[in-house]
């Protein structure tokens, strides 16, 4: 075999194991996302796991490389791979699913470990380990290209999915192609292995000049701060990226697969800085980056970090820009091959420990969304680590790192003064705060989660019964609560907000509240009284909608009102055939099902009505211009029901109008669900 038939080789086995490795995510959370709930703790258990199991695959790469010969190397890796084949298909089990009695957690780690557990610990060693393997070649000096390569593999792989293949094939026609995909890799991979300790037993690199100017340093033990930075530079890069996730998609704009962006450049960084020393020059990126810095952290504190036409291209900018000077400087700091697989152990377990705060302690342990200020004060003092031989350079950085500080307590203390209660957990920040105006009457009290509003109700004694934002008495469900049969009315609300829906209870009704964030209800009793008000029993009921549904005997609803689609992270398993059959069960023969579909970039309404029609279902769209008041919001309601009559009764036939799909769509399942056809 040729020179470029191995490189060929070595190129092929670790963008395979790169684009499945970042595929099966997506693929397997999203298997198990209706068995528990379709929470955001699913995805983040989903999370820890697949960084434990990366940081255990580097570790085993580290190891394996310092301690093992070649052919013993080849031996252990290629009986793994075989051993891993018996976990094809990876699709998840039934007898998986929970019962109700056990911790979700640690059901969902076991399930994980026993259905992709060994597959994707050898994916995440291929990286690693083949480059480990390409050092002991005469071209071994440029092995940091292969993890550009791996970089770019992610990279395609995240934007596949979305776009490619999740919107053309089912869950399991996709855990069936993943599992042909891994096969294939680990042939690839068991070839690559089988030749290199054939034909290169031993390290046999030359001493010629490098060929590339991604060449690493010198063969020479790193030393201590050069290892602590391999450790914090992507650490903060991590922290950086997830910061301003949060920030763009709570804060900025609740848009649907935004979240991509910054990802996307997170990665797009690693492959450029990687790729060559020519795309990361300090004299380009050090002022950007100073000035990125500076106005991403006033802009914390000031009105342009909420407007979607400044703050969003700041924030993805200031990050492609700050994570290029995290990532150049780490790939300035790269060692010789002799040390390759301590590095990227260190430089995985420096993006695992950002992910980490960020993901779970800066939820518990600050108040809302001020983890991105730390972030941006926190790479100031790391650059005065990296620029440290010059003090001019130095003082600069600490100056930095000063002005970042500032502005961060400028956004808490201005987050304080207006709210009346500023409090957060693992599903997200929610701020209580009063709008004053004049006259007194008009003034409100806001329920926030970010950019998204949940309730609003006067302040004024006489006016807080008062229906506002989304839940008039012509919007869709307050057409379906007066259009419901005489005489006391069962009544479900899958989303509490604020408690406004309860206004409409009459002495004799029971309003049933579904609500996953627990904090929502501790807000609702103490900062508004819809609910103690209400002259109808409430009811709550906590955790995930649909789980309990899945498990409640039947509620004989008059009307069930589903109210959570307004943010960025939609619940997609609320809007599947399989969640609209659970729903039926809990309905009177002629009770009306009301979907909030209220959203300024996705249209869901035609999803819920091929929903309905595939289970013979009766549709309408309510849209309400809300032109009797100005405390009233313009909204998309979407009401079904098995009986045609009861759609045909007033007030709804007044304002119902028939829902256009497009042909050949789709009825979304808990098995196949497209959220990129349904935007905007």
């Amino acid at each position: 075999m040729g020179r470029a038939g191995i490189q060929l080789l070595f190129a092929g086995t670790i963008f395979s194991s790169a684009f499945l490795l970042f595929l099966v995510q997506p693929l397997i959370a999203k298997q198990i996302l209706p068995w528990f709930g379709g929470s955001a703790a699913v995805w983040s258990i989903c999370m820890v796991f697949f960084q434990v199991v990366l940081l255990a695959g580097y570790a085993y790469s580290d190891w394996v490389a310092r301690h093992l010969r070649m052919r013993a190397q080849a031996v252990l890796h290629v009986g793994l791979l075989l051993a891993s084949l018996a976990f094809l298909p990876i699709v998840v089990s039934a007898h998986w699913k929970p019962v109700g009695t056990e911790d979700p957690a640690w059901r969902i780690l076991g399930l994980l470990a026993c259905t992709i557990g060994l597959p994707y610990f050898l994916l995440s060693t291929t990286g690693p380990l083949v480059q480990s393997w390409v050092a002991r070649t005469p071209w071994g000096a440029q092995v940091y290209r292969y993890f550009s390569l791996s970089n770019l593999a992610s990279l395609l792989s995240l934007l596949s999915y979305p776009v490619l293949i999740e919107p053309r094939s089912t869950l399991l026609q996709q855990a069936h192609g993943w599992s042909w995909g891994y096969g294939a890799f680990a042939l690839l991979c068991a070839g690559t292995t089988l030749y290199m300790a054939r034909r290169w037993p031993q390290d046999v690199r030359q001493q010629a000049a490098p060929e590339s100017a991604a060449a690493p340093a010198e063969e020479r033990p790193p030393r201590a701060l050069d290892c602590f930075l391999w450790l914090a530079l992507p650490a903060l890069a991590s922290w950086l990226l997830l910061a301003v996730t949060n920030h763009i998609t709570q804060n900025v704009a609740a848009v649907p697969f935004l979240w991509v962006l910054p990802l996307s450049l997170y990665l797009l960084t690693f492959v450029l800085c990687f790729e060559s020393d020519r795309w990361y020059r300090r004299g380009v990126f050090l002022p950007l980056g100073a000035a990125m810095l500076l106005l991403c952290a006033f802009g914390l504190q000031h009105s342009i970090g909420a407007n979607v036409r400044i703050a969003l291209p700041l924030y993805v900018s200031g990050l492609f820009v700050l994570c290029m000077f995290l990532h150049g400087e780490t790939a300035r700091l790269r060692p010789g091959p002799r040390y390759l697989t301590r590095f990227y152990l260190m430089l995985s377990l420096g993006g695992a420990l950002g992910g980490v705060m960020v993901g779970l302690v800066a939820p518990h342990v600050l108040a809302a969304y001020y983890e991105l200020g730390l972030g941006l004060m926190l790479t100031a003092l790391a650059a005065a680590a990296v620029l440290r031989r010059r003090a001019w350079l130095r003082v600069g950085c600490v100056v930095l790192a000063a002005g970042c500080t500032f502005f961060l307590l400028r956004q808490i203390a201005s987050d304080n003064l207006g709210a009346r209660s500023l409090q957060r957990n693992f599903y997200g920040a929610l701020q209580v705060y009063d709008m004053k105006r004049d006259p007194p009457s008009d003034s409100t009290r806001q329920l926030a989660h970010g950019s998204v509003k949940h309730g609003s109700q006067f302040t004024d004694p006489a006016r807080r019964r008062e229906l506002t934002t989304y839940y008039g008495q012509t919007s869709g469900i307050g057409r379906a609560i007066a259009a419901a049969p005489a005489g006391p009315r069962r009544v479900g609300l899958i989303g509490l907000g604020a408690g406004t829906l309860a206004v409409y209870g009459r002495s004799g009704d029971v309003y049933r509240f579904y609500e996953i964030n627990p904090l929502v209800f501790a807000l609702a009793d103490k900062e508004f009284s819809f609910l103690r008000d209400s002259a109808a029993r409430i009811e709550r009921v906590s955790g995930d909608a649909r789980l309990a549904l899945e498990r409640e005997p039947a509620q004989g609803f008059d009307v069930l009102a589903v109210d959570a689609f307004s943010g960025d992270s939609v619940p997609v398993h609320l809007l599947t055939v399989e969640a609209m059959d659970v729903y039926l069960r809990h309905m009177r023969p002629d009770g009306v099902i009301a979907f909030h579909v209220t959203n300024r970039f996705l249209a869901l309404a035609p999803v819920i009505a091929r929903v309905a029609a595939a289970r013979g279902l009766h549709a309408v769209l309510v849209h309400d211009l809300a032109e009797q008041s100005d405390w009233l919001h313009r909204t998309d309601w979407v009401l079904v029901s098995r009986d045609p009559q009861a759609l045909a009764r007033e007030p709804i036939r007044a304002g119902a109008a028939p829902i256009a799909t497009e042909p050949g769509q789709r009825p979304w399942t808990d098995d196949f669900n497209n959220l990129l056809g349904a935007l905007k």
